[in-house]
């Protein structure tokens, strides 16, 4: 049997090479996303920057330790503790101690993310002067980089200094250096210090601060964790495509392998009626299907490993991974996706070869054009399984945690239970959906409309084959991009409910105190509520410690310049023995007292005084300033006195602003929440379009790929409508509305599959008391279904203009 099947392979090459393609190009997919996800792992180790050189660095405490019966558990505290005034007493006994400080500065025209530090702490780094001379008196600064020169003058929030050094650009941050007690007048608190001593004798002569030495003093450097940061993105990212990719591959490589098996049922016919057993039919697909795997799986390796760096230079060129991002020398993900392929391969012929070789001869030979027995009783089995499976999570999800299901990771994987449990049962909804999508055209003049329906409705495995990467691709689509609209679209509103105030003062890097002032003394302000972004945790259950992030703000001012939704209480009686908390915390009702620790690790008990439902999740907490220690005030929402001006209160607002410089915005309330409306993160949505992306190319592949095997499965049926008459544009026209009619059934159910999983997100936001809106994106599977319609015509109209042109150079009979 084993000639058989090579020989096989060589007369049906066009099936196998269907087969053939969309094996390699889902393994190459998975061996991209693969390499992909490993390299991510492979962060190189970011050693110390501005402490490079520095003996000994102490870090004030920022680890917030809890003991718990189930053991310490410890969390990353918002505002690390300044070092104790006694710790840096004791340690000046051991060497010399350089205090550092870092605090913004702004200057019209500067770079972005300026910021100033003692002089004393440069040769840590270390600086060198290029130019001029080191800062010895008030007003002169020492500038890193070529963005300025010595003699100039430059205005800053706290007064104009004059340039008199410049120091070469280490790559890592834009700074000012200012004379130590300049920097200390502007910077009171220090958090870190260096110290010039014995690591050990530090240790000794210190308790309840960090000593840092080595590579750990990289810790010190601002934003230690941004390559743990960019990692966690970019597993997010890659384990998300490859699990989609991963998905779309099994799915269609199953689909392809079982339709090109299926359009074999009268070549094993005739080969039980010249003696074969079933057992030799079915090794004999299995062989075929091993040879053919091997080869497939071999060369989507060779194709994943040569598109891999093409992706890597892709992302980092679209700021979706660092510069440092390459991909490594990794071996599992090529196991992986080739042990994959090849199980895929031979998975999806099994339940078709026990099939074809069950098949009595006879009933082979007497076999009609018209498909029967699509649906057997496993496959009924299965789909039903899956559905019902899908229906009971979503209502146990609704039920027990809806917020599960506004998670990426589950509204990305919902969809692909329900496509294959729709799959599954499609040869039970094809015939229904072909007689509607061709019930006009059939009532047209002409043979050709009724001969449209009828063909697709008799071909029932032909056209479940070809819709099966329509309903992939519009139903990941629909689902994936509706998902996030209708998401996005449930905290936009959430807002817009939230904020009332007529105008937002925005500083990610502060607002000073002088600010703060300034913007209160503005005539026609009502009320200026100035606000600083904190965090608070709480021990749920007596053993965990979970994060919640807090903004801290007066009671009076919250209740005059927002409107979030309340479950109980009220805003107004937030003051500094007490919290505002939503639903989702473990204790959540009005009057109970909850212990939690501060920003800096301080441990409270506060007096719950409101509760807000939990909403989409970004309903965190409030406290008043003073359970905020060390946090800067980053926001300032204003409103108008009655009768006042907008652009005269604006106006000033901007005054007052003027001399913080820098990144400070004055923003209408429409203005800023398109700011931070989050409709407006790039990264997220270049992200999501990149999976998406490599997904639907695929599946748009392989509609092409089912398309031309199914053509050419039809060469008998050609000739026959040749022969009563039909023409060569008659033939072409029914063959590409046949396959826009399959088009449009995939497309059917890729919608019914985006309206369950949007339905099922919009039940889950009412849960959550959130405005639920769904957000089909119309524009998105417009263009999905032209894509499609266009390709599955050419792909149909092509093969079949080549194959009449064959037929016609035959001698009829």
């Amino acid at each position: 049997m084993l000639s058989v099947a090579v020989r096989t392979l060589r007369v049906r090459w066009i099936t196998f090479a269907g087969t053939f393609v969309a094996l390699s190009l889902g393994v190459a997919l998975l061996t991209v996303m693969g390499l992909a996800l490993a390299s991510s792992h492979d962060a190189p180790e970011r050693g110390p920057e501005r402490f490079a050189a520095a003996p000994v660095v102490v870090r004030g405490e920022d680890t917030l330790r809890v003991p718990t019966s189930g053991g310490v558990r410890t969390g990353k505290a918002a505002h690390p503790r300044p070092v104790p005034p006694r710790t840096v007493a004791a340690l000046r006994t051991l060497g010399r101690v350089v205090q550092d400080r870092t605090f913004p500065v702004r200057v019209p025209g500067g770079p972005a993310g300026l910021v100033g530090h003692p002089w004393s702490t440069a040769p840590f780094a270390p600086y060198e002067l290029t130019s001029g001379r080191a800062p010895r008196a008030d007003g002169e600064v020492v500038a890193t980089g070529a963005w300025t020169s010595v003699g100039q003058r430059l205005r800053t929030p706290h007064g104009t200094v004059r340039v008199v050094g410049t120091a070469g650009d280490l790559g890592f941050e834009d700074a000012l250096f200012y004379p130590d007690a300049t920097a200390a007048r502007l910077s009171p608190v220090s958090t870190q210090l260096v110290v010039a001593a014995d690591a050990a004798a530090v240790r000794r002569a210190v308790t309840g601060v960090t000593v840092l030495t080595g590579d750990a003093r990289r810790l010190a450097d601002p934003d230690p964790g941004r390559d743990r940061e960019a990692l966690t993105a970019l597993n997010a990212l890659f384990g998300t495509a490859g699990g989609v990719a991963g998905f779309v591959s099994v799915f269609v490589v199953a689909s392809t392998f079982a339709f090109a098996v299926a359009q074999r049922r009268r070549e094993f016919g005739l080969l039980r009626l010249a003696g074969a057993t079933p057992g030799q039919i079915r090794r004999t697909v299995v062989a075929q299907a091993l040879l053919l795997g091997v080869l497939a799986s071999a060369t989507g390796c060779a194709l994943g490993g040569y598109a891999a760096p093409h992706l890597a230079e892709r992302v980092v060129a679209e700021g979706l991974a660092p510069a440092w991002f390459t991909i490594g020398a990794h071996l599992w993900p090529y196991h992986l996706a080739f042990w994959t392929g090849l199980s895929v391969a031979l998975c999806g012929v099994v339940a078709a070869s026990w099939r074809a070789g069950r098949t009595a001869p006879t009933q082979a030979l007497r076999e009609a054009s018209v498909d029967t027995g699509t649906m057997t009783r496993s496959r009924r089995l299965c789909g039903t399984v899956l559905l019902l499976t899908a229906v009971v999570t979503l209502a146990v999800a609704l039920l027990t945690d809806p917020g599960e299901l506004l998670h990426r990771k589950t509204y990305v994987s919902r969809p692909m239970l329900l496509i294959t449990a729709v799959a599954l049962l499609s040869p039970a909804l094809v015939r229904p959906l072909v007689r509607l999508v061709a019930w006009l055209p059939s009532r047209l003049p002409g043979a050709c409309g009724l001969l449209v329906g009828e063909s697709a409705a008799a071909g029932v495995r032909r056209t479940a084959a070809v819709a099966a990467p329509v309903l992939v691709t519009v139903a990941l689509a629909g689902s994936l991009l509706g998902a996030t609209a209708t998401l996005d679209g449930a905290k936009a509103r959430e807002l817009r409910q939230r904020t009332t105030a007529d105008f937002v003062v925005s500083a990610p890097d502060g607002l000073s105190p002088g600010a703060v002032r300034r913007l209160r003394a503005v005539p026609g302000t009502a009320e200026v509520a100035a606000s600083a972004t904190s965090a608070v945790h709480v021990l749920e259950d007596g053993i965990a410690l979970v994060r919640w992030e807090a903004r801290a703000i007066t009671g009076k001012a919250l209740a005059a310049t927002s409107r979030p939704p309340l479950a109980s209480g009220r805003l107004a009686d937030l003051d500094d023995d007490s919290i505002v908390v939503n639903e989702e915390w473990a204790r959540h009702t009005v009057g109970d007292r909850v212990t939690v620790w501060l920003g800096d690790g301080t441990r409270r008990s506060l007096r719950i005084a409101a509760v807000m439902p939990t909403g989409t999740g970004d309903n965190g907490a409030y406290v008043t300033p003073a359970n905020a220690p060390h946090a800067a005030y980053d926001r300032a929402d204003i409103t108008l006195a009655p009768g006042a001006d907008a652009s005269a209160v604006a106006a000033g607002l901007r005054r007052a602003v003027g001399p913080e410089g820098g990144d400070v915005h004055v923003l209408t309330r429409a203005a800023w929440l398109r700011t931070v409306s989050p409709a407006d993160d790039r990264t997220t949505r270049l992200g999501f379009l990149l999976v998406l992306g490599i997904a639907l190319l695929y599946t748009g592949l392989s509609l092409a790929n089912t398309l031309v095997m199914a053509t050419a499965d039809r060469l008998r049926e050609l000739a026959t409508l040749r022969l009563v008459g039909a023409t060569h544009a008659q033939l072409l026209r029914v063959i590409t509305a046949e396959a826009l009619t399959t088009v449009a059934v995939g497309t059917l159910l890729g919608l019914l599959v985006t309206g369950a999983n949007l339905l099922g997100m919009c039940a889950a936001l009412r849960a959550l008391s959130a405005p639920a809106v769904i957000h089909v994106p119309w524009s998105a599977l417009g263009w999905t279904a032209a894509a499609c319609a266009l390709l599955a015509t050419a792909s149909a109209a092509v093969p079949t203009a080549l194959a009449l042109r064959r037929l016609a150079r035959k001698p009829r009979c």
